[in-house]
């Protein structure tokens, strides 16, 4: 990297000029002179945008024995797209096409869980047509989950091999498919629907650990948990887009209205993405080189990523680490209390509040709203502890810390709503702290496993959704055999303050695997 010019050189580039007005070639070296003049202004620019450069950026990074902070200074190539600098006589321009990919990430998130939420708006209409019982509810909307299961596993192991563009891009295509044929399935048999539901389920499982990886892949380490907190925005944004339109599709086009509409969009992103984005920043045609090092650059900072092809996880090794074990129980947790108010919102406020259908999905609908925001809110946050000095391990803890005992008291508090207008509050309070979670042991399987993030998340998500099984499955019971949701609500707010305890306890941000 270029240095600021000496005072010598100058005298000698200013003399070479002023020879020349008298020199019988003058012409010749007024030329030569002019590339030295460039050649120096531009030195000097690039010497200046260093210099701001290393005041303003560092990546920082946590004390592994004594749990300081300790900074370290990033490769100066990082200011330099910051500042719109160039190298090697690049135009001054900033490059940020990592951006456009974590829209098109945001959107397909979005398209993934308007799909889930599709079903349980529909369920209501679809449960009075077929005359099921709560708990046969139970058991369709936790079929999706049988799959899902399945997949994440497989899918983060996949993942991590080829690449988390590739598996996302399958996996839509195959849930947009799912979506489509829902209707058809239902109207066939109940077996053909659970069937149906599971394929979806199957599909959508590969999205989160495909997620994961792209985005170590994408974004430096001082810029993930504001990816995240985008991506994750648009995956509650599927909530209120499905919870909205669902009801006014099917009271204008029938049920498989916003099953068709939903399917198609996620065909038409299909088309986009595998245009436009690759696995890797390096293999892609629309990157620039300038912000391939800026990205490979905070890589470096964050215990130099691999694309982890050869790299085998010892899987004895990560069950023998009490970090993996705190994150694997905080995503079991995180699953039960999500799944929980995903599938049975509607539901409660139709059964407990008695609002109608439609306003049930508005109730609903506005939680979901607010977390989307307060997804980017935590990630941006963690972004400006962590550029701040604070320890990652202290970031991660005091972000999953929020996103736990928020929701544990706010479903407390819910046993005792009696209004919808209230009951709309609390929820919208509990979703939206509970986002500060992805910013907390989401992220942190990043820390703990960088070369293997597809497969480590997929482990710890299947056991998620495990429980999410079980809760959704089980809050169906619960209401028949003691008439309420109270119960149950108390039940899932206990486990949210067990959970971070055991987090705070055995958290790390270090690697261990």
């Amino acid at each position: 990297m270029a240095s600021i010019i000496s005072s010598s050189s100058y005298n000698t580039h200013h003399k070479l000029l002023l020879q020349s007005c008298h020199h019988p070639s003058s012409q010749t070296l007024m030329r030569q002179n002019k590339n030295l003049m460039r050649t120096f202004t531009k030195t000097r620019m690039m010497s200046i945008v260093e210099k701001r450069c290393r005041m303003r950026f560092m990546a920082v990074m946590g004390d592994k024995k004594h749990g300081r902070v300790r900074p370290r200074w990033a490769e100066v190539v990082k200011c330099m797209a910051a500042e719109g600098g160039g190298v090697s006589g690049a135009p001054l321009v900033t490059e940020k096409y990592r951006y456009t990919v974590v829209c098109l990430v945001a959107f397909v998130m979005c398209l993934c869980n308007a799909d889930r939420t599709v079903m349980s708006v529909a369920i209501v209409p679809l449960a009075h047509t077929n005359g099921w019982s709560t708990s046969f509810v139970g058991i369709v909307q936790s079929s999706f989950l049988w799959g899902y299961i399945i997949s994440s596993v497989i899918g983060g192991a996949i993942a991590d091999r080829l690449g988390g563009a590739r598996v996302m891009a399958w996996g839509a295509g195959l849930w947009s498919l799912a979506t489509l044929l829902t209707p058809w399935a239902a109207n066939h048999s109940a077996a053909t629907l659970l069937a149906v539901r599971a394929l979806f389920g199957l599909a959508e499982g590969v999205a989160f650990p495909s997620m994961n990886i792209l985005l170590s892949r994408w974004f430096p380490i001082h810029e993930r948990a504001r990816a995240v907190g985008i991506s994750m925005a648009g995956f509650q944004l599927g909530n209120v887009v499905g919870l909205c339109l669902t009801p006014i599709l099917m009271s204008v086009v029938g049920i498989s209205g916003p099953f068709v509409l939903f399917s198609s969009l996620g065909l038409l992103w299909l088309v986009a993405w595998a245009y436009g984005v690759g696995s890797d920043p390096r293999n892609s045609r629309f990157v620039s080189k300038l912000e391939v090092q800026l990205i490979e650059a905070g890589k470096a900072v964050d215990t130099s990523h691999s694309n982890g092809k050869n790299h085998r996880l010892p899987i004895g090794l990560l069950l023998s680490k009490r970090p993996f074990w705190a994150i694997l129980l905080a995503n079991i947790i995180n699953n039960w209390g999500y799944f929980v108010l995903l599938s049975w919102m509607p539901i409660y406020f139709n059964t407990v509040l008695n609002v109608n259908l439609r306003e049930a999905a508005w109730f609903s609908a506005i939680p979901w709203g607010v977390m989307a925001v307060s997804s980017f809110v935590a990630g941006s946050a963690s972004d400006y502890l962590t550029k701040a000095g604070y320890s990652l391990v202290f970031v991660r803890k005091m972000m999953q810390s929020i996103g736990f005992i928020g929701p544990g008291l706010s479903l407390l508090c819910l046993n005792y709503v009696k209004t919808p207008g209230v009951a709309s509050v609390v929820l919208t309070v509990a979703l939206s702290l509970s986002s500060f979670s992805q910013a907390g042991y989401f992220l942190n399987v990043q820390d703990i496993a960088p070369y293997s993030t597809g497969l480590v998340h997929g482990i710890t998500n299947a056991a998620g959704t495990l429980a999410a099984i079980i809760s959704t499955i089980g809050a169906g019971y619960f209401v028949e055999w003691l008439g309420s949701f109270k119960a149950f609500l108390t039940l899932t707010a206990m486990l949210y303050f067990a959970a971070i305890i055991f987090y705070n306890l055995f958290a790390t941000a270090e690697r261990v695997v």
